[in-house]
């Protein structure tokens, strides 16, 4: 609760921070509450929106689902369309450090000022519908969306796809990046029921881009866009990358030689493609994590897609805009560089799918021994990330400065269970900090396990 915030009076007088810890206390919250906090429709959603006069028919949208890799994709969209002079709105979720990460226009977070604004406005509403947290940041990013008339806005879906709030929208573009294993007690517990939550924002005669050719659900998929009547591009399909070696210049950037900032990549459309508009490519990337080659494929056919509705974007506005993604959307946590001495990294890879792509990158970078910093959440299935991890690690448990997260002793014993050795530590930042001290010349130190963790480092 927040004491003393009991009248409509106390309200209109809050600042920021007040504002933001009334939302956190009086909304339900899903890092707080977890799977009670998701609502089973969408009455919420559009009740709260026909309050702000439906701002989600104001504005042009592309909205992107997926397991993994939807931040990124949409990050590198925002940065591309804002690098073509499109004033470009993106909205994601979870934020690490600031709840305005959410909701950022041309890369610049929304002001304090327009948040207060909005919840003295519509405080009321809250009493009487009763919007989870998400709810009412969804309603939020498209009235600031629908009042800043931006030109596009990438909307980022929350959890699944068919009952997220953000399928309210008509986009001109859906994307779904792929499918994996993760809040299985909400979304189903096959691929496939997965899959069928997120092939929910597939839309009549709205095309849609699935990143990765999942052979067991590209059926869900097809019958779905078949329905709709709208047309299904497989990125993965139709394109294929490689990674290149360093250009000088870029050698001359890396203060060690162990990970390198930048990733020269070949994009190229392959045998199956029909796409005659798809051309091969090079491109520097300051997304550097072996995933973002998945990634880069799905945003590349976004692009071709948004060009022949008329988008003028050419290649370099690519260029420029994938080489400075972080810079120009303010992205963190995907595969990023804490420190240099010791080396430490950090990645928001949070399920199996996503832990494996994490380690494929440990495994590419030279080091003599592994620290890592872990901590999950409670709703987890933690067995199956745990199954995957190295075994000759040193381990630092940890537990997420959220309710959600899973005490660290509990998790050091499941740990124990599959030869996974290490202490507990009392929080993310002690734990880290142990790891450093630890870590010899040449030792690796990575931070992960959860985005909540990420977030208390970066």
């Amino acid at each position: 609760m927040v004491y003393g915030l009991s009248t409509m009076d106390d309200i209109s007088n809050m600042n920021y921070q007040q504002t933001i810890q009334y939302l956190y206390s009086q909304l339900p919250l899903f890092t707080r509450d977890g799977a009670s906090a998701y609502k089973e429709d969408l009455t919420n959603t559009i009740a709260l929106l026909d309050k702000v006069d439906n701002p989600q028919h104001k504005f042009k949208s592309v909205h992107v689902a997926g397991t993994n890799g939807k931040g990124s994709t949409s990050h590198m969209l925002a940065a591309i369309l804002q690098t073509a002079g499109y004033k470009t709105g993106l909205y994601t979720s979870p934020h690490l450090k600031d709840f305005r990460e959410r909701i950022r226009i041309n890369g610049q977070m929304i002001s304090e000022q327009q948040v207060i604004d909005f919840v003295e406005q519509h405080t009321a509403d809250f009493d009487e519908i009763r919007p989870s947290f998400f709810e009412m940041t969804v309603a939020l990013a498209f009235e600031i969306f629908a009042k800043e008339e931006v030109d596009i806005a990438i909307i980022e879906v929350g959890l699944g796809g068919r009952l997220d709030s953000t399928n309210v929208i008509t986009p001109l573009l859906s994307i779904i990046t792929n499918i994996g294993w993760d809040h299985m007690n909400i979304l189903g517990d096959t691929l496939r029921l997965i899959a069928g939550e997120k092939a929910g924002i597939i839309k009549p005669r709205i095309p849609v881009i699935i990143g990765e050719y999942q052979e067991e659900i590209t059926d869900v998929f097809i019958n779905k866009a078949a329905s709709c009547a709208s047309n299904i591009t497989f990125a993965s399909e139709d394109l294929k990358s490689e990674v290149l070696s360093p250009e000088p210049e870029v050698k001359s950037l890396i203060k060690s030689n162990k990970v390198n900032e930048f990733v020269n990549v070949r994009i190229s459309p392959s045998s199956q493609t029909q796409d005659s508009r798809l051309k091969t490519q090079d491109l520097k990337l300051d997304l550097t994590g072996s995933y973002q080659l998945k990634n880069i494929k799905t945003v590349i056919c976004a692009v071709d897609e948004l060009r022949s509705q008329g988008f003028k974007i050419t290649d370099e506005h690519l260029k420029t805009a994938l080489s400075q993604v972080k810079t120009l959307t303010g992205l963190h946590g995907r595969w990023e560089i804490l420190s240099r001495n010791p080396l430490t990294i950090c990645d928001t890879g949070h399920n199996p799918e996503g832990m494996d792509e994490v380690l494929q990158n440990i495994a590419a970078v030279p080091y003599k021994k592994l620290h890592f910093v872990i901590g999950v959440v409670n709703d987890k299935d933690v067995s199956k990330i745990l199954t995957i991890l190295p075994t000759n690690a040193r381990y630092y448990f940890c537990k997420p400065d959220i309710p959600r997260g899973l005490d660290a002793k509990s998790l050091w014993l499941k740990a124990e269970g599959f030869g996974l050795h290490g202490e507990v530590y009392e929080s993310v930042a002690k734990a880290l900090e142990a790891a450093q001290q630890n870590a010899e010349e040449n030792d690796l130190v990575f931070v992960g396990g959860s985005t909540f963790v990420v977030a208390e480092v970066v």
